[in-house]
């Protein structure tokens, strides 16, 4: 348990030292924000800064640091590192770079942010990429919940069962208050009920920390388990630092700090809403790896017991864990966790959508006439995808297979954005240029030798021998790039 201890201990210290030491370098000052020089009533409105936190909380973790962390436990207590470090020097700087980005472009979306520092052709890129990265989220969290509730209400009827199912029953009133949520200003609904469930998933976390020690469960020392104990053998690098994602670092948060960076009161609440979200999460991710690591069976040094709860599926292993370290309060929690949480991702997710859109083809927003023009659309996919998911004509993990590796991708292009725009304002960019660099051979290893990507092909499926070093060089090349480009803008300068 000493590893842990000092995991969180670091965690906690990174926000107060090196996310004070981000939050510097960028300067923030007394300008009016956007929430104040634009204050359209809808989607750029005041909000407290303690709302201001529960909200991007919420926004970026859903069940992500929940499930992504037990996942990741599959390979042992070395998950805890990644947790750790990768929140502190990769995902908080991630997270604060998008958010104050956007909050000094007018609080727009992240791919109109990207397109400013790494060109035209990325913009576009960015826009589409985002675009349908939201609506597939927006969709599949919209789909799991709707089969959860089916099968805590009552189990016999979950399933699809055609087009009057209660799951496509459940799926409908999901969707409608997706639009509803999409629709209406931030804080009527969103502004309301997050910072509730935000606290819900904290108390998650506490009661899961607590009940580990109170019930007699040790967490393993990373020191004392230095190998891979995943049961199949999968590869650390990089599957590991893929499937945590939310918990450590995760390029779907970019898309949502755009929310938050269109209700600051001041600049200087960034530190805290963006980096110190982001810490939260990883605290929340560190308590549910080491449950991942703690309650289950260990068999010849492989985590067996761990991966055959996770076959019954992410509500199953979250009832589990629950109900252990807090009996009835942790069913009570584990409910409203496992539903509230992912609706709370899939709305705004397809808010963003929204916006998203709305700056690419610059509708303005304010109107409502003009809000119907694009929630119709977004929604109407969303409902295409997720009806035909439920009646059996598009698959549910076909929809979301992907998601992994162009989470993880697209966190790496927003940290190379970061890293231009220091370098052009001639602060340090290296806060950025290094975990983006990190991304770059984590992600392009995964595309390599990942089973729904070049993996398919028998002969480079976790092939490490090919994939390692094509990761490595094209990160090297990445950085090179970057450099020439930096170069060009100083020369320009000067």
């Amino acid at each position: 348990m000493i590893s842990f201890i000092l995991c969180l201990a670091i965690l906690i210290c990174g926000y107060f030292t090196y996310g004070k030491f981000v939050d510097n370098i960028f300067a923030p000052d007394d300008r009016d924000t956007p929430a104040v020089a634009i204050n359209d009533g809808v989607d750029y409105v005041v909000m407290p800064q303690w709302k201001l936190f529960l909200v991007e909380l919420l926004n970026i973790a859903g069940l992500g640091p929940i499930f992504g962390a037990m996942q990741g436990a599959l390979w042992g207590p070395i998950v805890f590192l990644w947790i750790t470090f990768g929140t502190i020097f990769a995902g908080g700087v991630h997270d604060y770079m998008s958010g104050m980005l956007s909050e000094r472009h007018q609080g727009v979306s992240i791919a109109e942010v990207t397109g400013t520092y790494l060109g035209h052709t990325m913009k576009n890129i960015m826009r589409v990429f985002s675009v349908v990265l939201l609506i597939m989220v927006g969709t599949v969290f919209a789909v799991g919940p709707a089969g959860l509730i089916v099968k805590l209400i009552d189990p016999s009827k979950s399933g699809n069962g055609g087009v009057f199912s209660a799951t496509t029953t459940w799926l409908a009133i999901i969707l409608i208050y997706y639009f509803i949520a999409t629709f209406l200003s931030i804080d009527k609904i969103i502004g309301k009920i997050y910072p509730i469930f935000g606290i819900c998933l904290i108390a998650m976390a506490v009661g899961v920390a607590i009940g580990l020690p109170l019930h007699g469960y040790k967490i393993p020392e990373v020191w004392a388990n230095l190998h891979n104990m995943h049961p199949a053998g999968t590869p650390i690098w990089s599957f590991m630092f893929i499937t945590v994602a939310c918990g450590a670092i995760s390029g779907f948060h970019s898309t949502q700090a755009p929310l938050m960076a269109r209700c600051l009161k001041s600049e200087r609440q960034g530190h805290f809403v963006f980096y110190g979200a982001m810490v939260a999460e990883g605290i929340i991710a560190l308590v549910w790896a080491a449950a991942g690591c703690s309650l289950y069976e260990v068999t010849n040094g492989l985590n067996t017991g761990l991966q055959a709860i996770l076959k019954d599926g992410q509500s199953a292993a979250i009832y589990d864990v629950c109900i252990t370290t807090m009996g009835h309060v942790g069913v009570a929690l584990a409910m409203l966790g496992v539903i509230a949480c992912p609706i709370t991702s899939g709305d705004t997710a397809f808010r963003s959508a929204r916006l998203t859109i709305a700056d690419w083809a610059k509708i303005e927003q304010g109107s409502a006439k003009n809000r119907l023009k694009l929630c119709i659309p977004v929604l109407g996919v969303g409902a295409i995808l997720g009806f035909g998911n439920t009646l059996g004509v598009l698959s549910y993990t076909v929809i979301w297979r992907y998601f992994s590796w162009t989470n993880q991708t697209l966190a790496m292009i927003v940290l190379w954005s970061g890293a231009m725009y220091l370098a052009k304002e001639k602060k340090n960019f290296w806060v950025c240029a290094i975990p983006a660099t990190f991304m770059s051979a984590v992600s392009i290893t995964y595309f390599m030798m990942a089973p729904e990507c070049l993996g398919a092909f028998a002969a480079l499926k976790y092939n490490t021998s090919v994939a390692y070093p094509v990761g490595i060089i094209a990160a090297i090349l990445f950085f090179a790039l970057f450099w020439k480009a930096k170069s060009h803008a100083d020369q320009i300068a000067a």
